[in-house]
This record gives C-alpha cells, structure tokens and sequence, in this order.
C-alpha cells in the first residue's frame, strides 16, 4: 500500500513540474517581447578540424590502400575542400573517391576525376544484360513461373 501511495506522490510532483506556471504572462512583458530583433542566422565558415596537408594526407593514405591507387588520382586540398583530378577505368572509383576524399577529413569535395568510354560502355552493356545474380548457380532464373515452389 506504501508503494502505490509513493508513486501517487511522484506522479503528483512529475505533473506540477511539467505543468509549470500556466498563467499569461503580464501585459508589460507581452508588449516587450515583439520589440525584439529576430535572431539572424549567422553565416557559419566551414573550418576544417584538420590542416590542409594533414587531410591530403590522410587522403592519399586512404587512396594507397585501396584499388583506386592504380588510377593514380591526384589530390589537393585548399581551405578543406579535396579537389581529385585524373582518369579511371572502373565508373564505380569516381564515387568512391569522393566518400574516401570526406571520410579523409574534407568538409567538401570537387570530383573532377573522368571515366573513360571504355568504362562507360562496359556499365550500359550491363545494364542492357539486366540484373546479374552471380551466386545462383541454376539454369533458370528464380522467379519463372514454370517451376513449382518447393514446400516447406
């Protein structure tokens, strides 16, 4: 019986906290809160938590441990933002690049990296072959409506 009066109390005390003071403020303080100036927002400078040539770094390192550093991709970075240059063969390195570049430390990225047209025709031909689904190894596809499902 203790207990159910104790939390009876709490949920009183909860309830008189949350309501707080449910009255109108008073006509002096009503007035004066429309003279203020709305708050402007303020222009925040993008200030990179490392310095340039530690981000560029820490880029390049990232790109030395990956398949992208047989492109050979330059980096510079200037005020945190990573500009890339160069050329792939492979379409997906672009984008990869530029998660790599963020990863890195760059507040922003500049991708100026090219992808040749042996890659990009190579990407159309597999989007005209369709979906690829390399670990079923059976002769039809999946969803053929020929073949019963199995039970279970």
């Amino acid at each position: 019986m203790r207990t159910v009066q104790t939390i009876a109390v709490v949920v009183w005390i909860v309830g008189l906290a949350c309501a707080g003071d449910t009255r109108p403020a008073p006509a002096r303080q009503r007035a004066a809160a429309p003279k203020a100036a709305p708050a402007k927002p303020v222009a925040r400078q993008a200030s990179p938590a490392m310095p340039d040539a530690q981000i560029e770094a820490a880029i390049r390192a990232k790109f030395a441990k990956s398949k992208i550093n047989a492109d050979k991709l330059q980096v510079h970075v200037q005020g945190g933002v990573a500009t890339i240059e160069g050329r792939t063969d492979v379409i997906q390195h672009k984008g990869t690049a530029t998660r790599m570049a963020r990863t890195g430390g760059a507040v922003a990225v500049n991708n100026h990296v090219q992808v040749s047209d042996a890659a990009r025709q190579k990407s159309a031909a597999n989007l005209e072959q369709g979906r690829r689904r390399a670990q079923i190894k059976r002769g039809d596809a999946r969803s053929d409506p020929r073949q019963p499902r199995p039970s279970r």
